[in-house]
């Protein structure tokens, strides 16, 4: 696909999908959001891709709407409303169900909507300089399409302060709340980002995405039979899939496993 607003990379097993709009801080519109659900659906069922880094071009990593895509907003009806909220939210659901890793770099100002996109990916990575902001109160609106993942991100009780107050808070606030994984300085961006990537590419692909899965499908669960079951499944399924023989094999074999053989 030629996309209009975002920078699509494949380099080895490394797909990077860049925000690509730097002259309005990546400020996503209808456009952006059709964009990403395309490339994270493709990206995902392309067997040479085995990570996913989501990056922005410029000083922002994403500001939120476009405002002339907000002006827009203005004078829809509510079923114009509704149909727009669930082409953002079926966004951020291939992000989140992207069965390859997603990694955020964060390397700007990342507010509202751009939050989102962070908090759908499986390991977020910012620069010390990156500010984080949940401004939607700001315009009367509140963080709604948004909220599950960011919940899920940072937490309740930091939800309960960031969405109320909209205040804007740093990366290494951000990282104490648990809603990025690492930070650093903006020198060290790409190589922190690199080191987890080649943590990602060192794993048996089939069990990274079946973890994926697995902490999906788990997380805030009640441990019950039902569950229990269902996780004494997985693992004999797993188990007796190649790559789960592979790996086992390989190990008592002191040797690379299959699709580490070509490294």
């Amino acid at each position: 696909m030629d996309y209009q607003t975002l920078q699509v990379e494949l380099n080895g097993a490394v797909a990077s999908v860049w925000l690509d709009r730097p002259e309005v801080r990546n400020a996503f519109n209808d456009t952006t959001i059709a964009e990403i659900t395309h490339a994270f659906h493709a990206l995902g069922g392309d067997e040479r891709v085995g990570v996913i880094v989501l990056g922005a071009r410029g000083a922002a990593f994403c500001a939120g709407a476009d405002l002339n895509w907000m002006k827009k907003m203005a004078g829809y009806s509510d079923g114009e409303n509704r149909a727009d909220a669930a082409q953002l939210a079926a966004m951020l659901s291939a992000i989140y169900t992207c069965p390859k890793p997603v990694v955020a770099r964060v390397q700007g100002d990342c507010y509202a909507g751009g939050m989102g996109l962070v908090a759908a990916c499986d390991i977020a990575v910012a620069a010390e300089p990156a500010q984080f902001c949940l401004s939607e109160v700001k315009l009367g609106l509140i963080p709604a399409t948004i909220s599950p993942y960011v919940i899920k991100a940072m937490g309740e009780n930091a939800a309960r302060r960031y969405f109320l107050t909209a205040e804007r808070f740093s990366a290494i606030d951000a990282l104490r709340i648990g809603f990025v994984h690492a930070t650093c300085v903006d020198e060290d961006l790409d190589g922190a980002v690199g080191a987890i990537v080649k943590s990602l590419l060192a794993n048996s692909p089939n069990a990274v995405r079946e973890a994926k899965r697995l902490v999906r499908d788990v997380a805030g669960q009640p441990i019950t039979p039902a569950l229990i079951h269902d996780t004494v499944g997985r693992i004999a399924v797993i188990r007796a899939s190649s790559e789960g023989r592979e790996g086992v094999r390989s190990f008592l074999e002191k040797r690379k496993p299959s699709w580490l053989a070509q490294t």
